[in-house]
């Protein structure tokens, strides 16, 4: 267990559960989105580790960024930060293994942007959604403007960041927010599982797969092509490849035995 202020990481098997842990609304102030950078080194550098959950407890996720901190805040510090605000977003979002968040309660703000940092989310019925920075006079920036508009589109994106406006579980699987609602004391549970069948899944097809969606999204479709031949062609020559095809080819029941190489 590695336990900082705020945030817990704890191990279920294979899987690394990330738990935020500043009651009573996980606000994420810079020390913990500094944390979260940390974190996300530790599990990066972790063979082991080949799943993670994003989990704030059964009340509430996370309910956005600490305002006092920010309205201290200049623009000057800001700068002077790694990345800004997205430090500790942008080392979670960039993890080799599958990640899902587990969404209870609240998810504003820097609350809503750390989800969107999940490659699944998995939400409570009764969890709340919101990018409100519009209504402090600003616009939100731990990543919501680029992982959400490439998520729903930029049009229901940018509904949501003019006004601000909250929506719930329902509407935001409606609009490809998030993935699942699932019934109350349940979420946790479910993303657990769905976490879980990685164990012993093969690990570099899984980080290839991750790297290929994430950074092609962002290339013209030639370029983006091309890099996925270029993953493919370094996938091709894993010690899962030749395991995978020889248990197929073999007509073998049960797992393949993948050793993550």
């Amino acid at each position: 267990m590695l336990r900082t202020y705020g945030i817990e990481l704890e191990r279920q098997g294979s899987t690394a559960v990330v738990m935020l842990e500043r009651a009573p609304l996980n606000v994420l102030d810079t020390f913990m989105q500094d944390r979260l950078a940390e974190i996300a080194a530790h599990i990066a550098e972790n063979r082991e580790i080949r799943s993670v959950v994003l989990y704030g407890g059964e009340r509430t996720f996370a309910a956005g960024a600490d305002i006092k901190e920010m309205a201290a805040m200049s623009s000057a510090a800001l700068r002077a930060r790694p990345e800004g605000l997205q430090h500790g977003f942008n080392q979670i979002a960039a993890l080799d293994v599958p990640v899902v968040a587990a969404i209870t309660g609240y998810a504003f703000g820097g609350g809503c942007e750390l989800a969107l940092c999940a490659d699944l989310r998995y939400a409570a019925q009764d969890a709340v959604f919101g990018l409100p920075e519009i209504t402090l006079g600003i616009m939100p920036g731990c990543g919501g403007t680029q992982r959400l508009a490439r998520l729903i589109g930029a049009a229901r994106a940018k509904d949501l960041m003019f006004t601000g406006r909250r929506i719930n579980a329902e509407e935001a699987l409606q609009i490809g927010l998030i993935d699942r609602v699932i019934g109350p004391g349940q979420v946790f549970a479910e993303a657990l599982r769905w976490a879980t069948t990685f164990e012993n899944g093969p690990a570099r097809a899984l980080a290839a797969i991750k790297r290929s969606v994430d950074r092609g999204a962002d290339l013209p479709l030639p370029d983006a092509l091309a890099l996925e031949r270029g993953i493919f062609e370094d996938v091709f020559d894993s010690r899962d490849k030749v395991i995978g095809m020889a248990h197929f080819l073999d007509k073998k029941h049960g797992p393949a035995g993948f050793t993550g190489r």
